[in-house]
């Protein structure tokens, strides 16, 4: 399948592009769909298993019942189960469609599932597709995969790149069609504006090192349609190169143009700052007031020059910050302590005034 761009209604939103090929194999089983709902741009890519026609079946009821599921959800529902209910209506439709046709039975499918809002992304997956969140050329999520190598990985048994170049990479423990219950991996992620979120079957993420990969695909200077077909091409190159019979492979690329308005959770060590600092601002206010209680009435004029001196070298801070946003956080959080430090520091020279008068 051609280079498509995929169209929303608020184009302003972000920009996105996916590509299927077949690869060195007989048919593409591998499918992918999108749609505009109420809740938000909705993306799914599924790569489907199974002899004869089973996998390419699979994959697109995966598709089309993971679209009908979120769009025709209430308005109250909360996202995340709407979505892992549309996953589960997948599943039950594979089965089905297996139980009605018994060339079909035992069809299975991976699914992931992106649905973009102004609140929030949320991320859905079953089976060893993935999906990534990159920010600024590098790995800031990444879903993990449902497979015999990557339980070994947990374990800590074998690394990644072991896991990747292990002969059972395609063995996994999760996936559409294969019981009537099956259990949804589901997240809710704050992003920044020029974010991308990828979904891809393994026959791209299988293909090389994670590290290059994260380097291709956070590539600033190509334009982003030709990035994801420069990807898809020189997956399928090295396929061919390495004798064909490669996966088929799919990938779709989402660059968000705005902030969302989840935000991103404070890390521990930005509070360990923020501590400090606050910290420092606390004790130089308080040194100064008692400093006050024992010399003349100078001292007033005094300690409003050392609020402004402390209000300015939290100005630098911001200087310093630049683009930096867990120090932008500290210094917002700052500034408002010093405030409210400020006021009980008014008071004190109030009482103090009244009490020499």
């Amino acid at each position: 399948m051609d280079l498509q761009k995929l169209h929303a209604s608020d184009s302003d939103s972000f920009v996105g592009f996916a590509e299927s090929r077949q690869g060195g194999r007989a048919e593409n089983q591998d499918s992918y769909g999108f749609a505009q709902t109420r809740r938000g741009f909705l993306l799914t890519v599924c790569d489907g298993m199974g002899g004869g026609p089973g996998g390419k079946t699979a994959s697109s009821i995966a598709v089309q019942e993971i679209l009908a599921g979120v769009s025709e959800a209430a308005e109250d529902e909360e996202i995340p189960n709407i979505l892992i209910k549309a996953v589960r209506r997948a599943n039950m439709a594979i089965i089905d469609r297996g139980n009605e046709m018994p060339a079909l039975r035992g069809m299975g499918s991976t699914a992931t599932v992106l649905l973009l809002n102004e609140r929030a992304a949320y991320v859905a997956h079953v089976g060893d597709s993935r999906i990534y969140q990159f920010r600024g050329g590098r790995k800031v999520f990444r879903t993990f995969d449902h497979s015999m190598v990557f339980d070994l990985v947990k374990q800590k048994v074998i690394t990644e790149e072991q896991a990747r170049l292990s002969a059972q990479s395609n063995v996994i423990t999760r996936a559409l069609g294969i019981q009537p219950d099956v259990e949804v991996d589901v997240a809710e992620l704050p992003y920044e504006r020029g974010d991308r979120f990828m979904l891809c079957s393994d026959g791209i993420h299988g293909s090389m090192p994670e590290a290059e990969l994260i380097k291709m695909i956070a590539h600033r200077k190509q334009a982003l349609g030709a990035l994801v077909d420069n990807l898809a091409t020189t997956v399928d190159n090295m396929g061919c190169n390495q004798g064909g019979g490669h996966d088929n492979l799919t990938i779709a690329v989402i660059e968000t143009k705005k902030n969302s308005i989840l935000k991103q959770p404070m890390s521990i060590k930005t509070k360990l700052m923020l501590s400090v600092l606050t910290g420092i601002a606390l004790c130089s206010l308080v040194l100064n007031v008692l400093q006050l209680s024992s010399k003349n009435d100078d001292e007033p004029l005094k300690l409003k020059e050392e609020i402004k001196q402390l209000k300015t070298a939290n100005d630098s801070i911001e200087q310093m910050a630049g683009k930096s946003r867990d120090t932008l956080i500290i210094y917002k959080k700052v500034v408002s302590d010093n405030k409210s430090v400020q006021e009980t520091v008014d008071k004190e020279l109030k009482k103090l005034k009244e009490n020499k008068q």
